[in-house]
């Protein structure tokens, strides 16, 4: 008995020590346990690391942030060096099918596709629709905003071709764009920013949707001001959300 004593203080002096539990394996090596990403790897790798050679980027020591806009059904993937802030466009992904309308997620069942500044919070390597990467849907301003009754939840980028308020890819799409997220994932990236907006945000469209939902013209005002911000330096801008489930921007 006492020796067993011992042995438990003298691990326990030396997890003290050392600061840490015992190692656990790394992110990309656990996902690896799972067969579609194993394809995935085997498939579309080298077209992932090609993209990001062609912008001069570490395929193993890089950030990744995503945009989408409903309207254009486009999902943009940006990347950058660890040590930058600025990030670069390098693949632009078609949904292949859009649910709801123009306009922001505010509870379940309404098909819609949230609208706002979001980031990734789960991988689902054996996902109902091959691949999927889970957006934190609600946040902090849709609680607020929402019918908090039944704001609903599990949102997606996934593959297929089905949506009820998720963006899908296909399954060639999202096993290139998993690797990506897995990648950014296992080289320490603890959030991938998801942008998602009603469209790009021009005048003219904001006209449009001025006349198509005045009522939530001070909703996507409040987001083209950080569109904008993304949009002319390329950076993320840090907010914050008030108590009344606005965003204010404060930079990058």
């Amino acid at each position: 008995m006492k020796f067993i004593q011992r042995l438990a203080l003298g691990l326990g002096f030396l997890l003290l020590v050392s600061g840490s539990t015992l190692p656990t394996p790394d992110f990309k090596a656990d996902q690896m346990r799972y067969s579609r990403v194993r394809n995935a790897y085997q498939e579309k790798e080298a077209g992932a690391k090609a993209l990001l050679t062609a912008q001069q980027l570490d395929y193993s020591n890089f950030d990744l942030l995503l945009r989408a806009y409903k309207a254009e059904k486009e999902l943009q993937v940006f990347a950058k060096k660890k040590s930058e802030k600025t990030y670069q466009l390098v693949q632009t992904y078609d949904f292949c099918l859009l649910s709801g309308e123009l306009g922001p997620k505010r509870r379940q069942g309404d098909y819609q596709v949230p609208e706002g500044f979001y980031h990734i919070d789960r991988f689902n390597p054996a996902s109902n629709f091959h691949l999927s990467l889970g957006i934190n849907y609600p946040n902090v301003s849709d609680r607020i905003l929402g019918y908090k009754a039944s704001l609903g939840g599990d949102i997606f980028i996934h593959g297929a071709c089905v949506t009820v308020g998720c963006i899908p890819i296909t399954n060639a799409k999202i096993k290139e764009l998993y690797i990506l997220a897995v990648q950014a994932k296992n080289a320490g990236q603890k959030k991938i920013p998801v942008l998602i907006f009603p469209n790009k945000m021009r005048p003219a469209q904001m006209e449009a949707l001025k006349k198509e939902a005045p009522q939530l013209m001070d909703f996507w005002v409040n987001l083209k001001a950080g569109h904008d911000l993304f949009e002319s330096s390329k950076q993320l801008p840090a907010f914050r959300v008030t108590e009344k489930g606005h965003y204010v921007f404060t930079g990058s």
